[in-house]
């Protein structure tokens, strides 16, 4: 959960879930993240409500007391278990995929907000608008990720996967005029839907579009959003 602070007031952004494991139903080590998906159905408005009241402004209140006021995104990792939110880290930046579900269902302008934030002035603004539309991001990764992986694979079929979603780059570098692999999380394929399974297969349609030596994916990113 994650909401972006002007050292006293702050603003929520919308849920998401990550995908920690790197193969199918959570199985594998621990990655950077796999995929994600935005809204957490898990999440109503009661437990919403709850993670606000008991996490974000508590964490932010308590910087405050200690006249460490922070600006900037707070990111809040949870785990929820009989309906309670518990905090397994913290971190001062925006999560990633999360960030890559979050931002294309922002109707508000990012910009204006992080200047206000930055300037103390988030109680100026008026809430977050968002579009009611699902999101799913789904990670693209390199033959060996999250260990040792390879590199300098050319990427082909970018051009005809970004008609329908929104391409972002991780582990990219250009080549002679060719895009190629450059890390282990290489592309976030990332789309929207009027709900989260037109979200889930508006995003594969995109994935089966691209193609590179050794990359695998999960092929279950968003599917646990369906059973909740």
């Amino acid at each position: 959960f994650i909401a972006i602070s002007d050292g006293k007031h702050f603003l929520p952004l919308v849920s998401s879930q990550d995908h920690k494991r790197v193969y199918d139903n959570d199985q594998g080590p621990n990655t950077g993240g796999m995929g994600a998906y935005s809204p957490m159905p898990l999440i109503d408005e009661d437990l919403e409500e709850k993670i606000i009241d008991d996490i974000i402004k508590k964490a932010i209140d308590g910087m405050n007391r200690e006249d460490k006021p922070f600006k900037g995104f707070l990111y809040a990792g949870l785990m929820i278990k009989d309906d309670k939110p518990y905090v397994l880290e913290f971190n001062v930046r925006l999560g990633d995929p999360e960030t890559q579900v979050i931002l294309p269902r922002m109707e508000s302008n990012l910009l204006e907000y992080s200047i206000y934030a930055s300037e103390g002035k988030l109680d100026e603004l008026e809430p977050i608008r968002w579009s009611s539309n699902s999101a799913v991001c789904v990670v693209l990764a390199s033959k060996g990720y999250p260990n040792k992986y390879e590199k300098g694979k050319i990427i082909h079929g970018l051009e005809e996967a970004s008609k329908n979603a929104l391409i972002f780059h991780a582990g990219t570098a250009k080549v002679d005029n060719n895009i190629v692999t450059n890390g282990g999380r290489v592309l976030g394929v990332t789309a929207l839907g009027r709900n989260l399974k037109d979200a889930i297969d508006n995003a594969y349609a995109a994935v089966k579009l691209i193609r590179f030596e050794g990359m695998h994916y999960r092929t279950d990113i968003g599917k646990k959003g369906l059973s909740y």
